[in-house]
């Protein structure tokens, strides 16, 4: 079924739907209950399913453009004022509901409607059409019709996949059903709401603390709340209060001027593909500890940071079931305190070719991409210094990022070059007190629905573009996630549990109706 077909059947359902305005409390705290988040929620999905379906790599400004202004027009729909922000053809979305009110805090929420390139081969389906799933009798997941969305009730085990569908188109959609819920009740949020789009973060938001920077006051708030990233593995509420940062760098290993035969001169030209496994070896033991000096030296836990994250761990097991390993570096004493360090990866290697594309020939250069994640005690340059130190005291000569000379050819047997590549929203790590107001406002709208006080993470371990934020805007931000810990994000058949989407809903409906 095409994604117009797919939209109207739903259509037909939405419109058809009654959408009972609930009994909410003016100016209190309002918890919306599992049934009204169902049937708002379903009204939601066709334009859930319109929005997966247009492509949003930021590679393809096009699409982005597309992106944007569908979102605008879903943000007028309720009752926001919207405009775009420019960004180099790549344009970010501000909505704000008007009319402020003057004394009352203001939350600028941020989330992004970019999504991860894909590889189509590796998926099941089309990334960009949005299918229906349910595991089947073999723990298998079949394709159920995508019309079973308007069925009730809806099984919250059941789940969609398609690129964006959790990272992070999924929150928006959820952010505007939460709205619904407010208008259909003709009731105001009890925070004056900002809404600030991304179109580039899985590109590292490179431009983003520019863009902030130009409309500063236009930006301005009293917290930032940002809709990314997964919830605990115990599908429980969480909050994180901080976010590790995010480099990459190329190592480029050097060889004789230009590919050798291997029959001929094997054994006697020396394999820069051989060095560099040796070299990136000398990075890591074999618990996955990096072995550079002074890379873990200027980070502190506390013994009551450790406690709490040891409670906030999943369960033995758990993780090495998933992922389909033996066992998981040993770094910490759990993967919540692992995260809580800078860490260094090996992304990617290239050097000749392999399978049917190999040649008889050792190659002249060999690179690897590497990835460090930052953390505030370790900045970017702190790392990359160790690192190039590192290489360094291995015997190599380093050079910054260009072919060596004839000179120093002659001169050294041992040659690479490093290049750090760093972009100012995500290089840099931040941290934020978990005792502030805005942590208070959030810890307490994010405990309604369930009643259940959220896990509070020191410092989540993936990478958001907020460092930015921070040094531009003075402002702190909280991170609430929302999506299921396995939505495979950043990878082949991402997916949204639809019991996630719902609770989203209410989630939001609850921060928007706590006072701060």
């Amino acid at each position: 079924m095409s994604s117009s077909s797919i939209s109207c059947a739903l259509r037909t359902f939405a419109a058809s739907a009654a959408m009972a305005c609930c009994a909410f409390a003016s100016h209190a705290q309002s918890v919306l209950s599992p049934a009204d988040a169902e049937r708002f929620a379903k009204a939601s999905f066709p334009e859930y399913l319109e929005l997966l379906a247009i492509p949003s790599d930021a590679a393809q400004p096009p699409d982005i453009q597309r992106n944007a202004a569908w979102l605008e027009k879903a943000f007028q729909k309720r009752g926001f004022q919207t405009r775009t922000l420019a960004n180099e053809g790549k344009p970010l979305v501000y909505a704000e509901l008007g009319p402020q009110v003057p004394g009352r805090r203001t939350v600028l929420y941020y989330m992004h409607f970019d999504a991860q390139p894909v590889k189509a081969s590796e998926w099941k389906s089309d990334p960009w059409q949005p299918v229906l799933k349910a595991r089947d009798a073999a723990g298998e997941w079949a394709v159920l019709p995508i019309e079973r969305l308007q069925q009730s009730p809806i099984d919250p085990e059941w789940r969609v996949f398609a690129r964006a569908s959790a990272d992070d188109k999924g929150p928006i959609v959820m952010f505007l059903a939460a709205m619904d819920t407010l208008n259909a009740a003709g009731r105001k949020p009890d925070i004056n709401v900002k809404v600030l789009l991304d179109s580039e973060e899985e590109k590292g938001s490179p431009r983003l603390h520019l863009v902030m920077r130009e409309h500063e006051a236009l930006l301005k708030s009293d917290g930032i709340v940002v809709h990314d990233g997964a919830m605990p593995v115990s599908n429980e509420p969480g909050i994180n209060f901080g976010n590790r940062g995010s480099v990459a760098v190329d190592l480029t290993v050097f060889g004789a001027t230009s590919a050798a035969h291997s029959g001929t001169y094997g054994n006697v030209v020396p394999n820069p593909a051989l060095n560099l496994a040796n070299l990136l070896a000398s990075m890591k033991d074999a618990d996955g500890k990096v072995t550079v000096p002074g890379y873990y030296d200027r980070v502190k836990i506390s013994e009551d940071d450790r406690r709490q994250m040891a409670a906030q761990a999943p369960p033995p097991g758990n993780l090495e079931e998933r992922f389909g390993v033996a066992r998981l570096d040993r770094l910490a004493a759990n993967p919540v305190e692992a995260v809580q360090y800078p860490s260094l990866d090996l992304l990617g290697i290239q050097s000749g070719g392999t399978g049917p594309t190999a040649a008889n020939a050792i190659p002249a250069t060999a690179v690897a991409t590497l990835n460090m994640r930052t953390v505030p005690e370790t900045p970017p340059d702190y790392l990359f210094d160790l690192l190039k130190r590192h290489v360094q005291a291995k015997g190599y000569h380093v050079i910054d990022g260009k072919a060596p000379t004839a000179e120093e050819r002659a001169r050294y047997p041992l040659l690479a070059s490093m290049t750090l590549m760093a972009y100012p929203s995500t290089a840099t790590a931040a941290r934020l007190e978990m005792d502030s107001p805005l942590a208070a406002w959030v810890v307490k709208g994010v405990t309604a629905p369930r009643n259940i006080a959220p896990q509070k993470s020191r410092m989540g371990g993936s990478t958001l573009p907020m460092s930015g934020a921070v040094d531009v805007l003075k402002t702190a931000y909280v991170v609430v996630p929302l999506v299921n810990a396995d939505d495979n994000q950043h990878t082949f058949d991402e997916n949204l549990r639809l019991g996630n989407y719902l609770e989203g809903v209410r989630t939001i409906h609850s921060m928007l109706t706590t006072p701060y």
